[in-house]
């Protein structure tokens, strides 16, 4: 008897809602009693399997000073807003999933669906500008200041500002923050119909989903170039780093494309489609794989860097790392990239960060061993094959 009372009032803040942002979409059906357990144990998984992932990065990156380089600090941002979530947002979803119902009121609703599309838009924007820092640091200048946090953090800085900027809008009448799906859940109000929620839907479905999946796809296409043309000089190593690169990169997509693609997908079905077209138990699933990524982020982006994989297995065996530096294992690549742009260059600079060998570069070039300046003070060479180095 409860358990009904429950569902019609969740159905009726629900609908109420909805009638005040201006649609005339019928109220939506609840899910079952063991629907609503099932959504709440996967809640319950990605809430605390975000939490302890996201929480162990944080650990690593303040323990560990190795790690703390420019470009994890962007790593360490995405975790920030990953774990963000998994505190500020996951928690009411999951109490509203045991209980079938919305618990914390419409002032509640609209925090809820205002601190997660927040988070959830800073960690796709900041996934975007890692990709393009990294494109930007191979296809750069070849010798890197790796103290230099000027830029990272400009980056870090956009990534919230902008995220910030998308998602005021509903707090002050473009759209509004409603219960979707179930009703133990709030977001954006896909259903209205009006220009007002139009406008501001497709708005944010390109800048903050379409916009960034083109910059990561076009900034690791020009990684995995840059990476194919360093197998002409390394042939052997730099065809092993290739396939893990391309590894790496394939399942960056996919999984990006997993998680908040069919969300998008959804809310412009929702949007644009006959009312009552998506169900509850349609519109629970993108949603939640959307969450996904809270836990899928840190494993992707920080446990298959073998900067991190290393110091969270000291952490495990309960030792102190190594004290040696971690970008040593990516020097070969960084020299091979060096040559390869010195052989290429129509005015032959001369390759600082290529090494103090000169015969690498008169191999590669023809040019006199004089022209690789080996005696020049050198700089660690940073670049993103760092992070996939073997």
């Amino acid at each position: 008897m409860d358990y009904s009372s429950a569902v019609n009032a969740s159905n009726w803040i629900c609908a109420s809602c909805i009638h005040a942002s201006g649609s005339h979409a019928h109220p939506e059906r609840d899910l079952s009693p063991a629907g609503h357990v099932v959504v709440a144990v996967c809640l319950g998984f990605i809430g605390a399997f975000g939490f302890v992932n996201n929480a162990i990065v944080l650990l690593l990156f303040c323990r560990h000073k190795p790690l703390r380089s420019p470009i994890n600090c962007m790593l360490v941002s995405i975790s920030v807003s990953d774990l963000l979530v998994c505190v500020l947002g996951t928690p009411f979803s999951f109490a509203a999933s045991t209980r079938g119902r919305w618990l914390i009121g419409a002032r509640g609703c609209v925090w809820y669906g205002f601190i997660n599309s927040f988070l959830g838009i800073v960690s796709l924007i900041s996934l975007a500008a890692l990709s393009y820092e990294r494109y930007c640091t191979m296809m750069g200048a070849t010798q890197v200041d790796i103290t230099s946090y000027r830029k990272v953090f400009m980056g870090i800085t956009f990534s919230w500002i902008y995220s910030l900027v998308w998602v005021v809008p509903p707090l002050f009448g473009w759209s509004r923050y409603v219960p979707e799906g179930p009703g133990t859940t709030c977001s954006v109000n896909w259903t209205a119909k009006t220009a007002n929620n139009v406008s501001y839907i497709v708005c944010l479905f390109f800048f903050c989903l379409i916009l960034p999946f083109v910059v990561i796809v076009y900034s690791y296409g020009k990684l995995l170039q840059a990476i194919k043309q360093v197998t002409r000089i390394n042939t052997v190593l730099s065809r092993k780093r290739e396939r893990r690169v391309l590894l790496l990169v394939v399942t960056m997509v996919v999984c990006y494309l997993l998680c908040w693609l069919p969300y998008g997908i959804m809310a412009l079905v929702v949007t644009f489609g006959e009312p009552g077209l998506v169900t509850p138990e349609a519109s629970i699933v993108p949603s939640l794989l959307a969450k996904m990524s809270t836990v899928i982020n840190p494993i992707i982006y920080i446990f298959m860097n073998k900067q991190f994989y290393r110091c969270f297995r000291d952490l495990l065996m309960c030792r102190s790392p190594d004290r040696g530096s971690h970008y040593k294992t990516s020097s070969k690549v960084t020299k091979s990239l060096g040559i390869f742009r010195c052989a290429d260059a129509p005015d032959a600079a001369p390759c600082r960060d290529a090494g103090p060998n000169p015969e690498d570069c008169k191999l590669k070039s023809g040019s006199e061993p004089e022209t690789c300046s080996p005696a020049a003070p050198v700089k660690p060479a940073v670049s993103l094959v760092i992070y996939y180095n073997g």
